[in-house]
This record gives structure tokens, sequence and C-alpha cells, in this order.
């Protein structure tokens, strides 16, 4: 680019040559890392501003303008002299640091360090791609921090613009590589990739070859030859390939030799097993190549099913591909490791490959099919962008439990469409007031279209978690299809934005104090709750009144109160009663008497319970209270009259009298006569207290009815 005669432009490549200079000291090795930055300079990258400022640059227009031709300049000058491989190249590396700091203040245009990458992308092979996709790995975070949105749209067409280069058979890590740096370059919510109009890739047109003539559209003889080769080799093997073409032309009705033999052996001549549902016989290969893939037409555009022969033909087609793969993992399961490739079934396929192979000057590939174990690292490594589609190859891909798998994780992708258009799927989207129309569809799966549906993704689960890791593939598989489904939702919403902003610096710290006062350990309150407050304990009062601790100590506290102590706060309650002037004020005064009553008549209980009777249901307590109260020395509960205490008293004189004539014998008679003495008191005490029982029989029974007048017992009779 020529800058001949201006001032401004000689000015700023001045100045970058300058820079490039101190950036070599500091880099020498022109390696990639480390990324240079304005501390590397001192800060004199910003000092160009002071040159646009002694320059003629008028506009920030014209100063962005003049600088990007002083940097285009010199990296074209750069490009043209070195190459990626050399360590001079770093320069160029340099440069691109340089530009991205200028266009951080900014200095220049935001996009102008990505223009440059794409010219450079574009000059380079795809190794030296490579090699600057390397640097651009370890720049993306200084790239990407600030004017992304002047940025975007060159990333996004210089990525794509590289994709369509590389292989994706040849150069698959490369493309990831490319695909995750745009992932992880634009934000999650971004609807650049997003196709919000759904639609599909119909170029995507798969070419296969097309069914051979019937046999009855051309001369029998002619027909027989073409096909006589296959048909020979297909009689060679145990499998009935041919057996679905003769039901479908009416030759059911004569029995085939195989069938007859395998009834009669089941059946020992009995009849009645042909009235059972026979299993399905394995599909022909050759009749299945077309079927199967056509199914790709399907793949490509699902919207085609929304016509009934078209949705009835794929149904029939998908199912016919499910049995042909089921029988094949069935061969390959009961075949053992060691089999003789001579008798294997597959012979004549491999003899019809041997023979293509050499005609065509081509190394033979080991059959995978031929050991377990070499599938399953086939299967874990293989990738394949794309299969062929030769009729001559369809038998060996069947054959490959990888190129099974990968046709039924599409399957599994359009049966989910399909479910999502059942009317329950539809009514979540209604509910939902999805607003974009474009991935909306009017067409609702009727129940039979979804019964099927749902037995078909059951059947392609159970066959996916067969074999070795299948559990594991079918789970990776369904957890991408579960998000995948979170994805249409948000694409129906019309993408609302998935980043919310950042949170305040207020709002964050008041969150930390907060989380902090939550998180602090608690102080024991004072006086806990539900407990009563104890403070009182601690006052003191004036001299004479007992506060605190002694007012505990009081001898009221601890003392039973006499039954007369009730009879004047009752007598005020049955005044009260009566002048009372509200229900409630009467009965709030008739609960205080009923509990005063109680209490009067528990203590009354001890020494007044013979006068319970005198009292009328509890109304009037006068009877306890005009009775005098019972001697200290006397026994409680003795509820008797005078005269049977007048016999209570006589006895115990007797009693003391015995008593005393016993201790005078004791101390007359010897101590050999005083055994004889202690038997007889012995006995004497018993008669005395079957005595006093007798006697407290009758005072008990003098309570009830008359008193029985009972003589004590005589000082003779005791002896």
């Amino acid at each position: 680019m020529s800058s001949a005669g201006i001032s401004s432009v000689d000015t700023f490549t001045e100045s970058l040559t300058e820079l490039l200079e101190r950036a070599r000291t500091i880099k020498p090795d022109g390696a990639i890392e480390p990324a240079l930055t304005s501390a590397s300079f001192n800060g004199d990258v910003e000092n160009i501003a002071k040159h646009a400022e002694l320059s003629s640059v008028a506009t920030t227009q014209e100063h962005y303008a003049a600088l990007e031709t002083a940097c285009r300049n010199i990296f074209y000058n750069l490009l043209a002299s070195t190459s990626i491989e050399d360590d001079s190249f770093g320069q160029i590396w340099s440069l691109l640091d340089i530009i991205t700091i200028l266009s951080n203040i900014p200095l220049c245009e935001p996009g102008l360090v990505f223009w440059l990458v794409e010219e450079l992308l574009d000059s380079q092979t795809i190794d030296g791609c490579r090699i600057v996709f390397d640097y651009l790995d370890s720049r993306r975070e200084q790239l990407i921090a600030r004017h992304f949105k002047q940025k975007q749209l060159i990333i996004l067409r210089a990525c794509n613009e590289l994709l369509r280069r590389l292989s994706r058979a040849e150069d698959t890590v490369f493309c990831g590589r490319v695909f995750i740096f745009m992932f992880q370059s634009f934000p999650l919510g971004d609807r650049s990739s997003v196709n919000l109009r759904g639609e599909y890739h119909v170029e995507n047109v798969t070419v296969y070859e097309k069914p051979p003539a019937k046999k009855d559209e051309g001369p029998e003889g002619a027909m027989e030859v073409d096909i006589e080769p296959a048909t020979v080799e297909k009689e060679k093997t145990p499998t009935t390939d041919l057996q679905p073409a003769a039901k479908t032309e009416g030759d059911a009705s004569t029995p085939q030799p195989p069938d007859t033999t395998e009834k009669s052996v089941k059946t020992d001549g009995e009849q009645p097993k042909p009235q059972e549902a026979e299993p399905e016989p394995e599909p022909d290969t050759e009749a299945l190549y077309p079927v199967f893939w056509s199914l790709q037409d399907t793949f490509s555009q699902p919207t085609r099913l929304f016509d009934t022969e078209t949705f009835a033909s794929f149904k029939s087609g998908l199912d016919l591909t499910l049995r042909k793969f089921k029988a094949v993992q069935q061969q390959q399961q009961s075949r053992p490791s060691t089999t003789n490739p001579s008798a294997s079934p597959t012979n004549t396929l491999k003899r019809k490959r041997s023979n293509l192979e050499t005609d065509q000057q081509q190394p033979k590939r080991p059959r995978p099919e031929q050991d377990d174990n070499r599938q399953t690292k086939l299967a874990s490594t293989s990738f394949n962008p794309r299969y062929l589609t030769s009729r001559d190859l369809f038998s060996l891909e069947l054959s490959d439990p990888t190129f099974r798998r990968h046709i039924l994780v599409q399957s599994l992708i359009l049966v989910d469409f399909l479910l999502s258009l059942t009317p329950k799927s539809k009514r979540k989207l209604e509910d939902k007031k999805a607003s974009n129309k474009s991935v909306l569809y009017s067409y609702t799966l009727s129940e039979p279209d979804t019964a099927w549906a749902i037995a078909t993704r059951a059947e392609i689960a159970t066959y996916l978690q067969a074999g070795a890791e299948g559990k594991f593939y079918y789970r990776m598989v369904d957890t991408v299809l579960s998000r995948d489904k979170n994805w249409v939702h948000w694409k129906a919403d019309s993408c609302p934005l998935i980043s919310q902003p950042p949170i305040p610096a207020p709002s964050v710290q008041e969150s930390q104090k907060g989380s902090a006062k939550a998180c602090m350990p608690r102080r024991i309150r004072p006086t806990p709750m539900g407990s009563l407050d104890l403070s009182f304990l601690l006052n003191t009062g004036d001299a004479g009144q007992a506060q605190g601790l002694e007012a505990l100590k009081r001898p009221e506290r601890y003392t039973l109160p006499k039954v007369e102590d009730y009879k004047a706060p009752i007598m005020e309650d049955e005044f009260d009663i009566e002048m009372a002037r509200t229900e409630e004020e009467k009965e709030e005064v008739a609960t205080r008497k009923a509990s005063k009553m109680w209490r009067a008549l528990r203590l009354a209980s001890k020494d007044r319970l013979n006068l319970f009777d005198k009292i009328e249901d509890g109304k009037d307590l006068g009877p306890l209270f005009d009775a005098p109260p019972k001697p200290s020395g006397e026994k409680p509960n003795s509820g008797m009259d005078d005269g049977a205490r007048r016999e209570e008293e006589k006895e115990n004189e007797s009693v003391a009298e015995v008593n005393g004539s016993v201790e005078e014998v004791k101390g007359s008679v010897s101590t050999e006569g005083m055994m004889e003495v202690e038997k007889q008191e012995g006995d004497h005490k018993e008669e005395v207290q079957e005595r006093v029982e007798e006697v407290k029989a009758e005072v008990n029974g003098a309570d009830e009815g008359p008193t029985m007048e009972t003589a004590p017992p005589t000082a003779v009779e005791v002896t």
C-alpha cells in the first residue's frame, strides 16, 4: 500500500518501526509467547497519540486511516520477506500485539488486528494456519476483551473461510480447534450461529446407485446373467435373504423345504404351530440398499414427513433397517473370534470385495467384523464424516458397529423431532407463548404415529445400550439430545438473553455483610425464650421486709394453711357472685370460688373426713368450718363419736396396765424363767393385737350404725 507524500503515515511508520525494534530485544527468538503489553514498552505505545497531534491529521477517522495504512505497510513487507517457520516471523506476532494495544486505547480501528489475521490466514497453507491459530488461542482473552461488537463479524468471517478450506476427514482436529475458538469467543447467547428460521441443509444430497430392474421387466435370461453371481453367493449363506420378496409375490402358499423341515422338527406332526406368529426373516441386503440410503433424504429435510405417503415409507424403511441391524449384531455375537474365514457366512462378500480390490490395484483392508475386540477399538477411534454409498461396500458398512451407531443416532434425532409435534409437546410451547413462529409447525402427530415413535425410540435405545460400552455411549447421546431440547425451546422464544447484567458493587457489599452477620456465633440471651425473669431474687427491700431469696424462706410458702383460712375468701366470693352484673363476671368469680372450695376439702380430708356426709354436694362448707379440729395427739382419719372414743381410751389404759405387769414379772423371775415369760408375753401380745383389731372394727361400725359397748379386757384375762 503506497503512502508516498503522506507525512502522518510516515510518522506512524517510524514510531511502529521503533516499537518493533524494542520488541526484538524483548523476544529475540521470535516465539509467540510471551505476549507483549503496554508495560513491556514502558508506555511508549501511547505516545503515538502525541505524534498524531503533531501531524496534519484533522479528524479521528483520518487518524485511524493513517495508522491503519502504516500498519498494513509494515505487515505486508514482513509477510513478503519472511516465512512463518522462520524466527524473524516473530515480528508479525509483535506487530499484532502492538495493534491490539492500540485498539484497546483506542488509537486505531478495533477490528484492524482481525483484518490482518484474516489476510494472514489467506496467505498461509494449512500447516501455517495451525501456527496462526496457536497465536489466536494464546491471545484470545486479550483480543476479545474490548470492542467485541466491532470484531465479531470479522472473526466469524475469517473462521468460516478457514473451515471451507479444511477437510473434515483429514483436518478433523484443526476443525475442532476453529469451532472451539469461536465458541469461546462468542457469548453463549449470541444469535450469530443460531438458525432462527429453522432452515434445513437441503443441499446435503446423498447420491447412491439406483435399484436394478425387476425380473419381469426384461428378458429372463439376460437378467439371470446379471444377478446370477449374487444369487449363487446368497444361496451359500445360511440366511434367507430372498424370503421377503417371495412372500410379497404370493409364494407363501407353496411351503419351502427349509420351512417344512423346521416345522416338522418343532411340532412332530402337530399343526397348531403355523397359526402362531413366526419370527420375521432377515431383510435382503440388496433390497435394503435403496431403502436404507433413501432415509438420508428424510434426515436432511424432516418436514417431508408431513406428507402421509412419505411418512409411511419412512416408517417401513426404518423398521426394516432396525431388523437388519439386529440380525447383523446377532450374527457377530454368535460368531466366535477364531472362525475360519472360508466357513464364514460373509465369505462370498469377502471374495467379491477381493476381486474388486484386485481389479483396482488397491491393498486389502482388514475386516472389522472378524474380531470383536478390534471392533470396539475401531468404534472408539474411527471418524467418518461421510460414508460411501457404493452398493459393493454396503454389506461391509452394515457390519461396522460405528456405522450402525451413527445411523441410529440420526434416527433418534428425527424421532425426537416427531415427538416434539405431539399435542402434549405443542401445548407446552403454547403455554410459554413462544414468539418465533418459524420453528413452530402446524402439523400435529397423530396418536398411532406417536405410539410408533415412542416404541421406535425405545427400540433404538435398547439397541445402542447393547455391546461394549453401550450404556455409556447411549447416556452420552441421550444427554446431548436432552440439552438440545432446551436449545429448541430457547430458539422458539426468539433467543432471549442468557447473560445477566453484572451485580452492582453496593449490592455485593451489602450481601457480604448480611452473610457475615448470619454466620456470626450467636450470644446466649440473658433470658432464654420460655423462661421466667428471676431478677427479683436479687432485689433488696427495706428493713423488716423480706426480698429476694429471703422471701422464698417465709413459712407461709411451705406450711399448709388451715381449713378456716378459706372461710372468709369463700364468703367474699359468694358475695361477689350475688353482686355480679354480667354473666362473664359471675363465671369468673364462680371459678375462683370452686378452686378455693376444692383446696379446703383437700385439707379437711385429713382430719375431718367424717363431716363430708354433712356437706351438700360441695355447696356449703359450713360444717367443716364449725367443727373443732382434732387434737394433735389423735390419729388422723378417726371420725369417731364420744362413745367410741371412750372405748378406745379404756383399751389404751388396759394395754398400759398389761405392759406394766409384764415389766414387773420380768424383774422378779430368774433368767431361766425369763424365756418362758417372754414366750407368754409374745402370746399375750398377739391376743392383745387381735383384740385391738376387733375394737377398731367395732368403732368403725359405730360410725355407720348404733354404738356397741364392749367391755375392755381385764388383766385377769390377759394373764
